[in-house]
């Protein structure tokens, strides 16, 4: 698998679980004060949004594929981004300095316009930013997905995420990794003949590789694991695809 890329992922979802916990936090609080009967569906949709968010990257952090990852990513970014639109549509453009002593009603009393006002102003910048961040990973990760595609993995949409390669890598394989319909890549004829040319990495010339084919040779050409650049085993006869 392709080291950054794993890395890179558990930060994003790091920061992604924390906005969110720091989202659900402040509508707790709200809720609390709030419910049943004041900014009822606002209240409920905030606890709603991270709670989803918090438990679908819980349950992914450790495994996912691309399509699953694409999947969540595109929902959650849909329901954050509604959710920024709705704090705007609720605090508008408020100055809350400008509240001064006034007071928002609860359930069971008041508390602080002032307070209420930044409390609804961090849920709605958090909102933003997570939407953004989620863009962004789906962009990212469209992105790697079609380049792992583009480097010999045809199934990198159903392949587990974090072989994805990175900007300036390659897609992993690692030797013990399962094929997309349960059998283990290898090579379609067997395994090179003992006495023939073992593997041997391509050449870079003018921004391109270049594999010096031995005659009555077959080349086969095999992803390099972590992110390494792929090597070529050249087999006498003719290798076609099983």
């Amino acid at each position: 698998m392709t080291q950054i890329f794993k890395d890179l992922r558990i930060y994003g979802y790091i920061a992604v679980l924390v906005l969110s916990a720091a989202v659900l936090g402040l509508a707790s609080y709200l809720a609390s004060i709030f419910l049943p009967n004041l900014h009822r569906d606002f209240t409920i949709f905030s606890i709603i949004v991270p709670s989803i968010t918090i438990l679908v990257f819980l349950t992914t952090v450790s495994w996912s594929q691309p399509r699953v990852d694409a999947f969540f990513l595109f929902v959650l970014g849909v329901l954050w981004l509604a959710m920024g639109a709705w704090s705007v549509d609720i605090i508008g453009n408020t100055q809350c300095d400008a509240l001064g002593d006034q007071r928002t009603q609860t359930k069971s009393g008041s508390i602080s316009a002032k307070s209420y006002c930044y409390e609804m102003k961090v849920i709605e910048a958090f909102s933003w930013m997570l939407f953004c961040l989620l863009a962004i990973f789906l962009i990212i990760l469209i992105s790697r997905t079609a380049a792992a595609q583009a480097l010999g993995r045809p199934y990198a949409w159903s392949e587990p995420v974090v072989e994805l390669p990175w900007f300036g890598q390659y897609p992993g394989w690692p030797e013990d990794e399962a094929g997309p319909y349960g059998g283990r890549y290898a090579y379609p004829a067997g395994p090179p003949m003992a006495g023939y040319a073992g593997s041997q990495p391509m050449q870079v010339a003018g921004g391109g590789y270049v594999i010096q084919q031995n005659p009555g040779h077959s080349v086969v050409i095999q992803p390099g694991s972590n992110g390494q650049a792929p090597t070529v085993r050249q087999i006498p006869g003719v290798v076609s695809s099983a």
